[in-house]
């Protein structure tokens, strides 16, 4: 159960998003359309800002990745790689 953001990819969220070290990235579970994951009919989204409490966190470059203490079960039997490749971003769920 652990969310893992590669430096580059990282790097890529902060460039397309104009994230800056201090700021939260939240992973928001949703029923649909959005990122698709492991999870038959659940999909991810992304929210800027810090809302509630940190379930499942990753710093990188300063920027802290989250899932809520809510959508923490979304990870509770894997793992989630987020890594950079090409121009754009790939979740992979081991």
């Amino acid at each position: 159960m652990n969310l893992n953001v590669s430096r580059e990819a990282a790097e890529w969220y902060a460039s397309e998003m104009d994230l800056k070290p201090g700021d939260y990235l939240q992973f928001v579970v949703k029923i649909y359309g959005g990122i698709p994951t492991v999870h038959p009919d659940y999909y991810l989204g992304i929210s800027i800002g810090k809302e509630g409490s940190i379930g499942i966190k990753n710093v990188v470059e300063g920027i802290t990745f989250y899932f809520s203490v809510e959508d923490s079960w979304f990870l509770k039997e894997y793992d989630l790689d987020i890594i950079k490749k090409d121009n754009d971003v790939e979740y992979i769920f081991k």
